[in-house]
């Protein structure tokens, strides 16, 4: 068995150096978790910022993901998509970087739509994940979230084990399949919902 893992910004460059130099032949996993971040605030919502997040967060999935697919077909592997909470339920002070989770969602569900009716039997595992206790994490979000932080080796061992089964979709904590739903049920939130969240005025001035 071949487990590709990229993680970090060492993916944005290896996404340069594998279009010419890297053979994925018998690839069975293709796992995709690599960010970048800005701190959140208002001036995050710059051009610069959101291209930058772009590149990273979106466009280097979208290039490794087609350099892997043919592998992955033969061998009916499994692509492994980490995303965030923050790519399927919008909230404040985080528009560059929730721009780009949602593309993530919208490009591997369309994909995933594209290779079931080619009857393509590789699996695409979204994963969800909310905030992690991890330090540079914390020092992004401080004075700003107060969303408790979940374990980081809990959110892995969920990863691992939604794309071991190849499950469509994985929340962690379960609790972020909850409030996806209620984006359906309450798509219009008022701002006493997001202060629970949120210190505003130091996302507003960060």
């Amino acid at each position: 068995m071949k487990v590709l893992l990229l993680a970090g910004l060492g993916a944005l460059f290896f996404s340069y150096y594998w279009d010419d130099n890297f053979d994925p032949g018998g690839l069975d996993y293709l796992v995709l978790n690599h960010l970048g971040a800005t701190p959140a605030g208002t001036r995050s919502r710059s051009v610069q910022a959101t291209r930058w997040l772009l590149q990273v967060n979106f466009l280097s999935y979208v290039q490794l993901t087609s350099l892997a697919l043919p592998s992955l077909t033969d061998s009916k592997g499994s692509l492994v998509v980490v995303s965030s909470l923050l790519g399927h339920v919008p909230t404040s002070f985080s528009s560059p970087y929730s721009a780009a989770k949602f593309a993530l969602d919208g490009f591997f569900g369309s994909l995933r739509r594209e290779l079931d009716v080619q009857d393509v039997n590789v699996a695409i595992t979204m994963c969800i994940l909310g905030l992690r206790d991890r330090a540079s994490t914390a020092e992004e979000v401080r004075g700003v979230a107060r969303a408790k932080a979940a374990p980081g080796p809990k959110a892995a061992l969920a990863v691992i084990r939604g794309g071991a089964t190849r499950a469509p979709g994985v929340f962690y904590p379960r609790r972020l399949h909850l409030l996806g739903l209620l984006r359906g049920w309450l798509p219009h939130p008022k701002a006493w919902f997001i202060r629970q969240e949120l210190n505003v005025t130091a996302a507003a001035t960060a």
